[in-house]
């Protein structure tokens, strides 16, 4: 789905923090229950005892059954969390955010929230899940206000007792409420994003009832409420499609390399080879995964070759970005676990990509020195991503300085490429390829003739600001300084 056929209607808005825009969160921003995922991770490491695990589950089960009601549920999962410090659940939280929540959250929700931030409106998560669960999330999409369930904390540890009202049901409005008490927000006037028939108080008060990937039995309630209906397909359980398309990739790159071989032995030119193979990968990849790109300031792939082109890495797709952006003359760098690959390693090793061990900082310079010569004898360019790995979300990781130092010795131009959302197509942690637009930015290139040695560390930060600039961040996490956990 197009991004501009969700935010139509945002964007025809006033602006101003006067109209909430607040997001129910499982099932809403992301795809699953994070509960859920709390929970297989602490089986997995051991924090669990069987018995525990046993006890857990069986209350669960209660609750979906309707013996239990919600408080209850919080109360008895609460339980089991007794005597642990609270600051060390949370460091746990970030580290299952990071391992499985991530790669959950809808790309289609996160332009909603974009869309109301670019209005000034007051937004904010208001959900039954804990802090622990919602706020490395809220921070990752820029939300400045959390509205949940609090788990009461003694000394810094949890007390096995939880704070009233619970965040559900009626306990939603009354969070809401807390809006209005403190930033002015008019409900009357207000969005309420929801996945549950659990929020349909919330969804009746609030003037916008917008249900998101809507249950069965809320999808009734909506159509005959008339509430505007939305379903997002990016995440969730993969189709067979999603893996056809996913196993086709490596093949695609293996028949294209195969492709170019006859106008090797036909011309002997192996640059020529590898550049219509080049060219051959892009376009089929991109037709596979169903890819397609948006770009600004395309004229500066080809107005100072060679060069070294450097981009903020997202996800694996973004080697199929690249390939597609610059086409021809490109060698690059890559781990070198990618070289262990079957046929895939070794391709990519033929066709000038260096693979350096990130562990071995001496190795992996004198395997970077080499593509000085690449760029001054042969012409070619190169193309490196200076956070030196994939983010989890879409925040820009801080920046290494081999990308930088190489352009000042080759004296070669720096050319930034800003991706704004490969992580739609394939975020870190997830095997599947799903079909999307991504927006990318080329920046005018950078002039690297006046650097030296002493000064590399100011250049680094003044390019990195201009990709901070474009994503619409600041060197500190402008909105993440600001998330607050509201207090009902």
């Amino acid at each position: 789905m197009a991004y501009e056929n969700i935010i139509a209607e945002i964007e025809k808005l006033p602006d101003g923090p006067e109209i909430g825009a607040l997001f129910d969160f499982d099932g809403t921003i992301i795809s699953g229950y994070s509960a859920f995922a709390f929970f297989q991770e602490q089986v997995r490491r051991g924090h669990m005892s069987p018995r525990d695990v046993v006890e857990l589950i069986s209350v669960m089960a209660s609750f979906g059954m309707g013996i239990l009601g919600f408080p209850a549920l919080m109360l008895a999962a609460s339980q089991f969390l007794r005597g642990v410090r609270e600051e060390s659940y949370a460091e746990f939280g970030e580290e299952v955010f990071r391992s499985h929540i991530a790669q959950q959250i809808y790309p289609e929700t996160r332009a909603l929230v974009k869309a109301h931030e670019r209005k000034g409106h007051t937004v904010a998560i208001i959900s039954s899940a804990t802090p622990y669960q919602v706020i490395p999330a809220a921070r990752s999409l820029d939300i400045d206000n959390v509205l949940c369930t609090q788990l009461q904390v003694e000394h810094g540890e949890f007390t096995g007792a939880v704070v009233r009202p619970i965040c559900f049901g009626s306990g939603k409005i009354i969070a809401a409420e807390t809006l209005v008490d403190k930033f002015g927000v008019d409900l009357d006037r207000s969005y309420f994003y929801s996945d549950s028939t659990d929020d349909i108080q919330l969804l009746r008060r609030v003037g916008n009832p917008r249900p998101l990937n809507p249950s069965h039995r809320l999808a009734s309630i909506a159509e005959r409420e008339g509430w505007p209906v939305r379903r997002f397909a990016s995440r969730g359980r993969p189709m067979p499609s999603d893996w056809l398309r996913t196993a086709m990739l490596p093949a695609s790159l293996v028949g294209s390399f195969f492709a170019g071989l006859p106008i090797w032995a036909l011309t002997g030119s192996k640059r020529d080879a590898l550049n219509f193979s080049m060219s051959v990968f892009a376009d089929t990849a991109s037709a596979l995964i169903g890819l397609n790109l948006r770009v600004t300031g395309e004229q500066y792939l080809w107005s100072h070759r060679p060069a070294v082109f450097i981009f903020n890495h997202q996800s694996n797709v973004d080697m199929v970005i690249i390939a597609r952006l610059l086409r021809r003359d490109i060698s690059g760098v890559g781990k070198k676990e990618i070289g262990e690959m079957p046929l895939v390693g070794r391709i990519l090793e033929f066709s000038g990509v260096v693979l350096i061990d990130r562990k071995d900082s001496e190795k992996a310079i004198q395997a970077v020195n080499s593509l000085i010569d690449i760029m001054q004898i042969e012409g070619k360019s190169v193309c490196m991503s200076p956070e030196g790995t994939r983010s989890v979300t879409t925040k820009l990781a801080p920046f290494k300085k081999g990308a930088f130092h190489l352009a000042m010795q080759a004296g070669v131009p720096i050319v930034p490429i800003v991706i704004h959302n490969s992580n739609d197509v394939n975020p870190k942690g997830s095997s599947i390829y799903h079909p999307a637009t991504v927006e990318v930015e080329v920046l005018p290139p950078v002039d690297t003739s006046q650097w030296s040695p002493d000064s590399i560390d100011e250049h680094i930060a003044t390019v990195r600001t201009m990709f901070l600039t474009s994503l619409d961040q600041d060197e500190k996490g402008r909105r993440a300084r600001n998330l607050r956990v509201v207090e009902k």
